[in-house]
This record gives structure tokens, sequence and C-alpha cells, in this order.
């Protein structure tokens, strides 16, 4: 990933935060056949391993836990808020006229290694634990306990945790840091009107 040192984000607290907000990864491999990647939701947990851990589960029918077994090296990559920037936005670009459209993003790069869970226990323990997570919100979560058992355990046979200890994060937010803060400012109040208010704060917070 091109990281020039401006948009270079090192922050703990702001790498946790876009992996949570945005727990939908992508787990890039490589393999016999070449690159993949597959797109799957984790819990993540700052607090085991190096530099924390992710946990989820796939289908039996996808190969990513045959293809990746116990040991083997992955990135995963975690796209938070990212949205289109007018050179319009920019109060100076009508006294010079010298801006140009850009893209703002923030993005984190997740390296780490796999441990592949084939056991009913940390499946439904892990289920158990993101569906409480998710459902939080409904104004009537939905328990697995709602379905027959029979169902729950037909279900949860068909899948496959995985666990991916990470031993680094490198993170790049890139917010118009580069620009003045006027600019920053303004491009940042645009986008909020565009309904892309998470874009937005991150904006405000990199002049901090």
């Amino acid at each position: 990933m091109y990281l020039p040192k401006h948009f270079t984000q090192e922050s703990p607290e702001a790498l946790h935060r876009i992996i949570r907000e945005h727990p939908l990864g992508a787990v890039v491999t490589h393999g016999p056949e070449g690159l993949d990647a597959d797109h799957v939701p984790f819990e993540f947990d700052a607090e085991a391993g190096p530099a924390g851990t992710l946990s989820a589960h796939v289908a039996r029918a996808n190969t990513l836990w045959q293809r990746c077994p116990s040991g083997t090296e992955v990135m995963v990559m975690f796209r938070g808020a990212q949205a289109y920037v007018s050179p319009n936005w920019y109060p100076s670009k009508h006294e010079t006229h010298r801006q140009v459209p850009t893209w703002n993003y923030e993005v984190v790069h997740a390296y780490g290694t796999v441990t592949v869970h084939d056991s009913d226990r940390w499946v439904r323990a892990l289920v158990a634990r993101l569906t409480r997570h998710h459902e939080a919100s409904e104004p009537r979560p939905w328990k697995m306990g709602e379905s027959p058992p029979d169902y729950i355990d037909m279900m949860l046979s068909n899948i496959v945790g995985i666990e991916i200890v990470l031993t680094r994060l490198v993170g790049k937010s890139k917010l118009s840091q580069n620009r003045e803060p006027r600019d920053r400012l303004n491009a940042a109040e645009t986008l909020e009107g565009h309904g892309q208010d998470e874009l937005a704060r991150a904006m405000r917070g990199a002049g901090a």
C-alpha cells in the first residue's frame, strides 16, 4: 500500500475503530491457484495477541479453511469511510484554481496467522457473540434460542471457524491533511451535507 507519511495512521484507537465500525474484512490469500480474496465479517478483540485477534466463520463449502490451514499467514483489509472530494469544495480553489479532484478514505491492513476451528463449541460461542453484538440495536434482538435446536445444530454444522492472531496493523487515513485547514474543514462540511457524516468527522479530527 502506498503510504505517504502525512496519511499514515498509527493510532491504535483509530485503527481499532475502523475495524470495529467496518467489520466486513477482505481476507487476501495466496495459494497454488494464485491470489484470492474472501469477504468475511469479523469479531475483533484488541486485547488478545500482539496486535489483536480476529474471529469469524465461513461456510464449510468455502475452501478458504482448507486452502489456509492453521499456520497460514494472511492479510485482512478493512475499508472505512470513503468518498469523492471535489476541488470546488476547497475555498483556495476559487482563488488560485490550483486544486484537483481526489478521493478520501480510511483503510486498515491487518496481518496475522490463521487457526482453523472445526469445533461445534468454538463456532457456537462465536455465533452467539456475533449475534448479541449485531442484534443489540434491534427493538427485539434475535436469539439462537428462538429457532428449533435441531435447526441451529444443522446450520452450525455447515460452518467452520477461523481465528487470526494479528502481528501488525498498517493504517492509512487520507483525510485532506495535506490541504489548508480551511480547505479540509469546508470539504468536511460539504461531505456532511451529502450524508457522509463518518468521513466528515474523521476529516475534522485529522487537524487535531
